[in-house]
């Protein structure tokens, strides 16, 4: 069965759990290491968009995709960013 959901059935459905509960609140904290890591993997990139990046550059974005993956691995292996950082 194929059923339509417009964006206001999906906001009215839900309008009883408007805030967020105690466990998808958790489930954000333990997942901000992951956010904060691409956001800085992000930021990184959208400098150099419209220029030929520089070694300095291409260093901080090295070293911010080696956050994402750190912050991947610790989210993975539940140590939630406790490994330390990596320069």
């Amino acid at each position: 069965m194929n059923q339509i959901l417009t964006v206001s059935d999906a906001v009215t459905a839900f309008a009883d759990w408007i805030e967020p509960t105690d466990a998808e609140l958790e489930a954000i904290d333990a997942e901000m290491p992951v956010i904060r890591a691409e956001m800085d993997l992000l930021d990184a990139q959208i400098i150099v968009i419209d220029r030929t990046p520089t070694e300095l550059d291409e260093r901080r974005i090295r070293r911010a995709r080696r956050r994402v993956l750190a912050a991947h691995r610790d989210q993975v292996n539940g140590t939630g960013g406790q490994s330390g950082g990596v320069a």
